[in-house]
């Protein structure tokens, strides 16, 4: 048996309460969000190139979390449906992204077939799941851009209403989160910072609608309370998956703030809906 010894302590920076490292979560998301907005007053297309970069590296770590669970999926055929689903969604509108989407579940599952029958179904459906919750929810980031007019407008609509969840709860939870919300999925959400969330999601809503939109503020408010509800559910779905496979974070490619898919979970659920309530109450 030998003598257990005391671990040194840590030099490097610390978490904050929440559990982040926050001066560098703060400069990966000034950034990102510098690249976003430079697309998308530039060149629209170059947004749409961007967001295929960010799933393109978010399925790749999907890939490698499901193994660790047991599902093997092919790269070629999740990488090459990735592609055509995001470009067909800028260039051809949501028709050709579900048609991509049904080339690619059949490309999916005729890879897997000469792999024999042992795991087929396990492997295919976790394939499915992935191409479903990543490249097609992602799809609808893409139609949101599509509008000549405003395009750039909708996308930073959808972004700012997000950021302002994860800011506004991440806020209220350091400071006054005292009641769980999930424990046993995400310990640190508290209802304190969803109440957080909600408050800075539809103010967040409201400017965004008023001033870059040109619409009426109660859309901007009931696209932020519709917000604050996918992009909590997009962050909790994605700690169960986390939970389910035994793993902290997707990846720590991005400092402060993990993996791609760690930063995606809420866009990925909240971008349907917005482009759904944007479509249908914004005039273009």
């Amino acid at each position: 048996m030998g003598v257990e010894s005391t671990p040194a302590p840590s030099t490097g920076p610390k978490p904050s309460r929440a559990g982040r490292n926050l001066p560098a979560a703060v400069g990966v998301g000034v950034g990102l969000g510098a690249l976003i907005i430079g697309s998308l007053y530039w060149q629209k297309v170059l947004f749409t190139f961007l967001v295929l970069a960010a799933v393109l590296l978010a399925v790749d770590e999907m890939i490698k979390a499901l193994r660790t669970g047991g599902a093997v999926i092919p790269r070629v055929p999740l990488f090459v449906g990735t592609t055509a689903m995001l470009l067909a969604a800028y260039f051809g509108g949501p028709m050709a992204l579900l048609v991509a989407l049904a080339v690619t579940v059949l490309g999916t599952i005729f890879w897997r077939m000469p792999g024999g029958s042992v795991g087929f179904v396990r492997d295919v459906t976790a394939g499915v799941f992935l191409i479903g919750y990543v490249p097609l929810l992602a799809g609808f980031a893409i139609l949101l851009v599509q509008p000549d007019g405003d395009g750039p407008g909708r996308v930073l609509t959808f972004f700012l209403v997000v950021v302002a969840s994860d800011v506004g709860g991440y806020a209220a939870g350091v400071l006054f989160g005292k009641h769980p919300m999930a424990p046993t999925i995400s310990p640190k959400k508290s209802w304190e910072g969803f109440a957080g969330s909600t408050l800075a999601c539809i103010g967040a809503g409201i400017a965004s609608v008023v001033f870059l939109l040109d619409g009426n503020w109660w859309v901007g408010a009931i696209v932020g309370a519709v917000a604050v509800v996918t992009a909590t559910v997009g962050d909790l779905g994605e700690s169960m998956i986390k939970r389910d496979l035994g793993i902290k974070d997707m990846s720590n490619l991005l400092p402060g703030h993990g993996g791609v898919m760690d930063r995606l979970d809420s866009l990925l659920a909240t971008a349907p809906a917005m482009w759904l309530l944007l479509h249908l109450l914004v005039k273009g």
